[in-house]
């Protein structure tokens, strides 16, 4: 099993993995929903985002297929006098394929990114994890944080 960051050879494979990912848990996402209009958007997005130096795409990969990935994307802060301002990474789109859970595969995963962000001298990572990854996040050293708060405009 090979954990490493994705590349634009990989696309094809994530976009697939996103739409089954999303149709795993939202099946009526699907629904009227053309799977060649989505490849075009969502690998429109990909090829921007391993590009670009604000987005980072860790997978595993065994036998060239990949198996689990997770995306991080950095945000950057705003500077405070007498200190050094590292961004902090926000983490979302975790997802292993099911004949693979069960088998640590995402946690090696996650484990690496772990490692990555600390030499990397992040701040923090922040994820808004669902009901049944929370357990996932905690054997995995991540605590609750107080919610944010939102404005939803739709």
């Amino acid at each position: 099993m090979e954990l490493r960051l994705a590349h634009e050879k990989d696309i094809d494979q994530l976009i697939k993995m996103r739409w089954d990912f999303t149709l795993e848990d939202y099946p009526e996402m699907g629904e009227g929903t053309e799977y060649s209009t989505f490849e075009k958007e969502c690998g429109d997005f990909l090829e921007e985002a391993i590009g670009s130096g604000e987005w980072f795409i860790w997978i595993a990969e065994n036998d060239s297929r990949i198996v689990s990935h997770i995306y991080i994307e950095l945000l950057k802060k705003v500077p405070r006098p007498g200190r050094i301002t590292n961004p902090f990474a926000y983490m979302t789109n975790v997802y292993t394929v099911p004949e693979y859970r069960g088998q640590r595969v995402g946690s090696k995963l996650l484990f690496k990114v772990n490692e990555w962000a600390a030499e990397m001298k992040y701040e923090f990572i922040i994820v808004w994890p669902s009901e049944s990854s929370i357990e996932f996040y905690g054997r995995n050293g991540y605590t609750h944080c107080k919610e944010p708060m939102e404005k939803h405009f739709r």
